[in-house]
């Protein structure tokens, strides 16, 4: 395992060893010591290898990450895998806002509460959190699947498009054109799939879906003076 000291390797060093990886390096395992709450800590990866930032970091770690499985042992800033492809990242503690916003691909799991905006403009990316979300999550996602094993703020799935999303818990209020769906078997196993990824301990029967009415992206002609 290579290990690289935050306190006394420049950040900037650190993302380009990371970025410099091929896809067939023998180099797969990092760790990174003394993180302080530093921002866009390994960032644009494009290998499968596997770093553990060891302790909790600030805005877009794991940014634009494709093949590499990301682990922070502490909490994540804002903005954590924004735009991720592929790979897998996980956060031991909660995430800030815009957590998986716009990710395309991958898996991104939450062991804690994520903030606010949680998956906003998710393409793709599935989205697990073990804890509670906050406010306006999943606006504009669209697709993907967001799991949430705890309760959902204000306005869950504003203005949704083809995104899935599951709660456990309860939910404060939809968002415009977010509806409680019905969970079919193939609702059931793309969940079941998605708990055993991410380590979560949850009966796939407890969850309700929510989902898009299509209303409010499809034009109706009936309606064509509103336009």
């Amino acid at each position: 395992m290579q290990s690289i000291d935050l306190a006394t390797t420049p950040l900037r060093e650190l993302n380009s060893a990371l970025q410099a990886q091929a896809a067939l390096t023998n180099q797969t395992e990092w760790e990174i010591l003394n993180p302080k709450g530093a921002h866009a800590i390994a960032v644009g990866l494009d290998a499968p290898i596997e770093v553990t930032v060891k302790g909790s970091t600030g805005y877009y770690c794991a940014g634009m990450n494709k093949q590499a499985t990301v682990k922070v042992t502490g909490s994540a800033g804002p903005g954590v895998a924004e735009n991720m492809m592929s790979g897998t990242v996980i956060i031991d503690g909660d995430a800030s806002q815009y957590a998986g916003a716009t990710g395309h691909g991958g898996l991104l799991v939450i062991k804690g509460n994520a903030s606010s905006r949680c998956g906003i403009s998710m393409k793709g990316i599935d989205i697990v959190v073990h804890g509670n979300i906050g406010h306006m999550s999943a606006f504009m996602a669209q697709s993907g699947n967001l799991v949430v094993l705890g309760d959902a703020g204000d306005a869950l799935g504003d203005s949704l498009y083809e995104a899935r999303l599951f709660v456990r818990g309860s939910v404060k209020s939809l968002g415009s054109d977010c509806i409680e769906k019905e969970m079919r078997p193939e609702h059931v196993e793309i969940l079941r799939d998605l708990l055993d990824r991410a380590g979560a301990d949850a009966d796939p029967s407890e969850f309700k879906r929510y989902g898009s009415a299509r209303k409010l992206y499809n034009f109706h002609v009936d309606h064509a003076g509103a336009y």
